[in-house]
């Protein structure tokens, strides 16, 4: 029987220690930190995550104002929006829910928030100071997968760590973060030929393709350690469902993530952390 490493117990836990810290910023610095999230158009999973965003952030007593935009808006409208949320002394994160309408670059949009505002991780200075092993806002899902294996346990450092999916979001910061704790990573991906020779090699197959249980039990080896990130609709059931089989997988392995219930919660944990960070180093110059 894998243990099941429950994102949704580890983070209302964390969310707690960190109330107890933001509580006591109004007497230390005058205010709590705030984060403002840019919603554009009303895509339903977007809507989803920034009214999770901003639950957590209540529970953590962090200020949350989510600033909604049409479709419609052009790329000059947002950006100066950014502009102006950039120049505001009382705001410390700054998020732009992705994805965004085609008709706007979103490398562009990323790259006009302040690098210090940047609580998603996603500015091209933190990700090159990520890669440089220099200090940076880590990206909210890998920081919550690397915070999960080691809350579970899980050994990181000699172990062969696979990771399927080469996304600047996930693949690749995760891919780093497990090689900076000293683990050997392989990177594959969908087109990976004999994906399933790859993954069984793993004493860590961390999954992020997007595809609904896209890794059966015969392309893991027994007691392996599986963090899936994907969040999908099964094309059978309707229900919500990883990367992975799991009923498949989950005898197989050592320790698993289920979704829901998972990485997810992580992340928005890790999205609270790193407003409290921003915040911090704002008010401590």
């Amino acid at each position: 029987m894998a243990k099941i490493i429950s994102g949704k117990e580890l983070s209302a836990r964390l969310k707690a220690v960190m109330a107890a810290q933001v509580a006591a910023f109004p007497e230390q610095y005058g205010r709590v930190p705030h984060l403002v999230v840019i919603l554009v158009g009303d895509n339903p999973a977007s809507v989803s995550y920034v009214t999770g965003k901003a639950k957590a952030a209540a529970e953590v007593g962090i200020r949350n104002t989510t600033l909604r935009r049409p479709e419609t808006i052009s790329e000059a409208e947002l950006l100066g929006l950014i502009a102006e949320l950039n120049a505001d002394a009382d705001v410390d994160g700054i998020l732009v829910q992705l994805p965004l309408p085609k008709h706007i670059d979103t490398d562009r949009v990323i790259a006009a928030i302040d690098c210090a505002k940047d609580v998603d991780g996603f500015h091209p200075s933190n990700v090159a100071a990520l890669w440089q092993k220099q200090p940076c806002t880590l990206p909210c899902t890998p920081k919550g997968i690397l915070r999960m294996l080691q809350t579970a346990g899980v050994e990181i450092e000699g172990r062969h760590a696979v990771v399927v999916g080469r996304s600047n979001i996930v693949g690749l910061p995760v891919a780093k973060l497990l090689l900076d704790a000293n683990a050997t990573v392989t990177m594959a991906h969908s087109r990976t030929p004999d994906l399933g020779a790859v993954t069984r090699q793993a004493d860590i197959l961390v999954v992020a393709v997007g595809r609904p249980k896209f890794v059966k039990g015969d392309m893991v080896r027994e007691g392996a350690v599986v963090i899936d990130v994907g969040v999908n609709r099964d094309p059978e059931t309707g229900k919500l469902c990883g990367d992975v089989d799991y009923a498949a997988v989950e005898p197989l392995v050592s320790v698993i993530t289920p979704v829901p219930g998972g990485v997810g919660p992580m992340t928005i944990c890790c999205l609270m952390e790193n407003t409290i960070e921003c915040f911090l180093r704002r008010v401590n110059g």
